[in-house]
């Protein structure tokens, strides 16, 4: 669990809320069920219509790593990596097959299987690099859809704030119509700027940063692996992949 994720999500929340209670207005005046239909609704239909639909539902998956992050041990990678080097030195390429059975990574998987066949140094860099960039290019497409929501919200909820005045003024002659317009309207707005700044846009930009952390995790394991095709000395190989290490 990603803790100053949930810290920061419950903190941001917790200072509106609090805020407008100090200012001595009601909480349950923030509910409006009619607004947050306007806002979410038009904000996910907007994202839905611009993007693609593997694009969408990826991106929803991921937001879970905003609170479950995916693990990237830097350190255990290298040792990994050490220590096929130094089997792969005493008992040859071929020896690194034992290893296959027990690796779960797709990615890992395909670059060790090339190792094993004797994939020369070049053809296994350049396989392992268009696996990157098609992973940073589908995972980049879903994270996109959360800033393309922290853009629609606002203009969404100034649409909802439109659309309340609009009622408001339509019920100029009836008193009792106009608290719920008004509501809608300022209420709609908080939803839209809120949901952008609070939520939509920190999710984008954290998914961005694992986006990046898994992206030098794959350039370690790309250059571990190649360093081995290459015959290079185990310790060449720690001293070089050194600088991966977050």
């Amino acid at each position: 669990m990603d803790k100053i994720s949930v810290i920061g999500l419950t903190l941001g929340l917790a200072a509106i809320l609090l805020g407008q209670y100090m200012e001595g207005g009601h909480i349950g005046s923030l509910l409006q069920f009619t607004a947050f239909m306007i806002v979410m609704g038009g904000t996910i239909g907007a994202v839905m219509l611009q993007s693609r639909l593997s694009d969408f539902t990826a991106g929803v998956r991921m937001v879970k790593w905003v609170f479950v992050p995916p693990k990237h041990d830097f350190r255990r990678v290298l040792a990994t990596l050490v220590n096929w080097g130094q089997q792969a030195r005493r008992g040859g390429l071929l020896s690194l097959e034992a290893y296959l059975g027990g690796e779960k990574d797709p990615y890992v998987k395909r670059g060790l299987a090339m190792l094993v066949d004797g994939a020369e140094p070049d053809t296994i860099r350049r396989s392992m690099e268009l696996d990157i960039d098609a992973f940073e290019t589908r995972s980049r497409a879903a994270a996109k859809i959360w800033e393309s929501a922290g853009g629609y919200a606002p203009t969404i909820g100034i649409l909802g704030a439109v659309m309340g005045l609009i009622h408001v003024m339509e019920n100029l002659t009836d008193p009792s119509k106009l608290g719920a317009g008004i509501a809608v309207a300022f209420v709609a707005t908080i939803y839209g700027v809120g949901s952008a700044n609070l939520i939509f846009l920190p999710i984008s930009n954290k998914l961005r940063n694992h986006i990046s952390i898994e992206i030098r995790r794959r350039e370690m394991l790309l250059e571990g692996l190649v360093t081995i095709a290459n015959g290079e000395n185990p310790r060449m190989l720690e001293n070089k992949l050194a600088g991966f290490i977050l």
